[in-house]
This record gives structure tokens, C-alpha cells and sequence, in this order.
């Protein structure tokens, strides 16, 4: 199980070109993912991410991915995330089982135990512009437990990255992520950075969400 290039198609919205990138995968994956179209856990078909132009105010970010995926003719469940970042700039990186692709932008960073949880940059608002979005699959599947451990193995590779790259933040308000696998077949017990396929998919990230950071400077 790979992670494929994904189809880079665009649209015309709010007076303005914007990207979008669509895995599509040969067969249904189990996935746990935090992002507002499709998130939670379960099989899924595809994952849309989408972009937005900056400034971007809808509150109903999932109706808003739910009309693209109607658009796109896409069928069966899916995941879909939106970020202000032109998503042809996605980075990836796999390593023996494991494969990350991202889509990274650190215009606005914070730390997650900053004491500002009353701002609106800091609950998450659609309108913010910098997002990372990571999509991430494992060739193998994982048990329940270790599918949420490799949620947070990518989430700690992320923050890791942006350390590395000099951004002041463990992340954006409106980072998603999504971990998929495939869902039948002997079960990996363990998700964690120190387990057999939890440190490759810590180390794909990692390499993803870096070469992103830095592609994106302060974007």
C-alpha cells in the first residue's frame, strides 16, 4: 500500500484560481482523521484537499468541501481539508511501508498551551490562513489503539519539524491530519515513534512537513 501523486486539478472561486490535490485510492482505507469533511474514524475512498483564498470566512467548511466533492463526481466516503497554501506546492516522503505528503503553511503558528485560547486565532476559525494538513499511510494495518498513537506520531514529527525549521509554534490552529491503513489483514499493536512502523511514518513526516516549512518560509 502506497501513497499515489495526487491528481492536482484547480477551480474558479471568489474571484480567484485555487488548487486542489485528490488522492483516490484503489480500494477503501480505515482511517482516523481530524479534518472537517469526513474526519472520525472509518473507510474511506478519497481525500480532497483544498484550497481557499486568504481571508477566508465561510463557517461551514465541511458543506463547502461536501459541494466540491459533488462537483468532482466523487462517490463512496472521503476526507477533505482546506488550507489558504497552493496545495501543488504538497511535499512527500515514504520510507519502507510508510508515506507522508503535506501541505504546509505557517502564516499564522502558535504553541498549543499558549494562554490566548479566547482569541480567535486561537480557537481554530476558518479564517485563519496558515495551515499544515498531513496525509499520511501505512502499508500495514494497525489496531485501533495504534491508529490513534500514529495520530499522535505524526502530530509530535510535525511540531519536530517546525522546531527544526524555526517556526514559533507547535502548529497552526487549523492543522488537520489524516492516518490510513489498510483495513483487513494481521494488525500492527503499536503506533508509537519507537514502534516498527510508527518510527517510519514519524521519520516521513518529519522529512514532508520540513521540506514544506521550508518551502514556505513565513507563508
Amino acid at each position: 500500500m502506497t501513497l499515489d501523486e495526487p491528481q492536482l486539478l484547480s477551480r474558479h472561486e471568489d474571484g480567484a484560481e485555487l488548487s486542489m490535490a485528490l488522492w483516490c485510492f484503489r480500494s477503501p482505507l480505515l482511517a482516523l482523521s481530524s479534518a472537517p469533511y469526513g474526519g472520525g474514524w472509518g473507510e474511506r475512498h478519497w481525500i480532497l484537499a483544498a484550497q481557499v483564498a486568504g481571508g477566508y470566512h465561510r463557517t461551514d467548511p465541511a458543506g463547502h468541501l461536501a459541494g466540491l466533492a459533488r462537483d468532482l463526481g466523487l462517490d463512496g466516503p472521503g476526507i477533505g481539508m482546506l488550507t489558504a497554501v497552493d496545495v501543488r506546492r504538497v511535499t512527500a516522503s515514504r520510507e519502507d511501508g510508510a508515506a507522508a505528503a503535506a501541505t504546509v503553511g505557517v502564516t499564522h503558528p502558535c504553541w498549543a498551551a499558549a494562554t490566548d485560547a479566547g482569541t480567535t486565532a486561537a480557537t481554530g476559525a476558518p479564517g485563519i490562513a496558515g495551515t499544515v494538513n498531513i496525509v499520511a499511510v501505512l502499508g500495514r494495518r494497525l489496531s485501533g489503539a495504534a491508529l490513534v498513537n500514529a495520530v499522535m506520531t505524526v502530530t509530535e514529527a510535525k511540531s519536530q519539524a517546525l522546531w527544526e525549521a524555526g517556526v514559533a509554534g507547535t502548529g497552526t490552529p487549523s492543522d488537520a491530519v489524516a492516518v490510513l491503513c489498510p483495513p483487513s489483514g494481521p494488525a500492527e499493536a503499536f503506533g508509537g515513534p519507537r514502534s516498527r512502523y510508527g518510527s517510519r511514518l514519524a521519520r516521513a513526516v518529519h522529512r514532508a512537513v520540513l521540506d514544506g516549512s521550508r518551502r514556505a518560509g513565513t507563508r
